[in-house]
C-alpha cells in the first residue's frame, strides 16, 4: 500500500518563490512539483498577477487546471482558458483612495490590471513596471487607467518604501480596498476583502479539499492571509521579514531551489514507494 501523501493541495506563490529572478523554473522544481502530482497532489498557483500574464506560466508547468490571480480576485480555468470567478474593484473607489493616499504623500504613480482573460495592464506616465518582462500599455494621463472594469490599482512613489507606502496606504483607505504589498516596488489596491486566502479557499473548494490538507509556499506580506489559512506555510530565504514571522518553516531561496527542497523531504516516503 502506497503511504499517504504530505498535503494533498500546494499553494505556491510565483514572484520570488517558484520563479527565479529571471522569470524561469528550475529543472529541480518543474521535476519535484511533477513528482509530487504523478502522487496525487494538487498544485495550484497563487499569485498576484492577473490571468493574462500567469498563462503562459501554466503553459510551461503543464497545468490545465485552476489557478488563483490577482490577489485573490480571480479564479482562472486554464483548460478552458476563462474566468470561473471574479471580483472588481470599483473605479471610482479606487480613485477616491488614490486622492486619499496623495493627499497624505504627495504624487505616486498608477497602473491598473484590467478585468477578465484578455485585461491590460495600464500604466500611467512616470510609472515604472517592477516586472520589466511583463507587458504593458502606457496611458496618457491617469483618467485612461479607468476606461475598462479592473481588478486592481498597482501603486509606487518616487521616494518612499514599499513598507512606508503600504502603511499610509492602510491608515486612509480603509474600507475602500485591501491594500497588499506583493514584491519590490509594488503596493497594491484591490477589492475591500479580497485576498490570497479567499482565492484560496474559492479553488480549495473547487477541488473538494480544505486547509488541513494544503501546504502554502510564499516570500511577501500577501502571502500572510494564505499562510493563516492553509495547515502549514513556508517563508522562503528571500521573504519579507513580515511573512517569515508568521510562517511554520523557512526553506532556501527561489534562487536554491527552495520549493523542491521541502517537498522532496516532505513528500520522500511517498516518492520512494512510486519509485519502487
Amino acid at each position: 500500500m502506497a503511504p499517504p501523501i504530505a498535503y494533498s493541495l500546494i499553494a505556491t506563490d510565483l514572484d520570488g518563490t517558484l520563479l527565479r529572478g529571471d522569470d524561469t523554473l528550475s529543472d529541480r522544481t518543474l521535476d519535484a512539483l511533477g513528482r509530487v502530482a504523478a502522487a496525487g497532489a494538487e498544485h495550484l498557483v497563487v499569485t498576484g498577477r492577473p490571468a493574462p500574464r500567469v498563462r503562459p506560466l501554466l503553459d510551461i508547468l503543464g497545468s490545465t487546471g485552476l489557478a488563483v490571480c490577482g490577489q485573490g480576485a480571480q479564479l482562472y480555468d486554464a483548460g478552458a482558458d476563462r474566468l470561473l470567478w471574479s471580483v472588481t474593484l470599483d473605479r471610482e473607489l479606487a480613485e477616491t483612495a488614490l486622492g486619499k493616499i496623495e493627499a497624505e504623500v504627495g504624487q505616486v504613480y498608477a497602473a491598473v490590471d484590467q478585468d477578465g482573460v484578455d485585461g491590460l495592464t495600464l500604466i500611467e506616465p512616470g510609472y515604472l513596471m517592477p516586472h520589466p518582462t511583463l507587458p504593458a500599455v502606457r496611458v496618457r494621463r491617469r483618467d485612461d487607467l479607468w476606461c475598462e472594469p479592473i481588478s486592481k490599482v498597482l501603486l509606487r512613489h518616487p521616494t518612499l518604501s514599499d513598507d512606508e507606502l503600504a502603511a499610509t496606504a492602510r491608515a486612509v483607505v480603509g474600507s475602500l480596498a485591501t491594500v497588499t504589498m506583493s514584491g519590490p516596488g509594488t503596493v497594491e489596491l484591490q477589492p475591500c476583502g479580497i485576498t490570497k486566502a479567499t482565492g484560496l479557499a474559492l479553488a480549495a473548494e473547487h477541488l473538494g479539499l480544505g486547509p488541513r490538507e494544503t501546504i502554502a509556499f510564499g516570500d511577501m506580506p500577501n502571502d500572510i492571509p494564505m499562510f493563516d489559512w492553509a495547515a502549514r506555510g513556508v517563508a522562503m530565504a528571500n521573504a519579507h521579514p513580515e511573512l517569515k514571522a508568521v510562517a511554520d518553516e523557512i526553506t532556501a531561496s527561489n534562487e536554491d531551489d527552495g520549493i523542491a527542497v521541502v517537498l522532496e523531504r516532505l513528500f520522500a516516503d511517498t516518492l520512494a514507494h512510486i519509485a519502487r
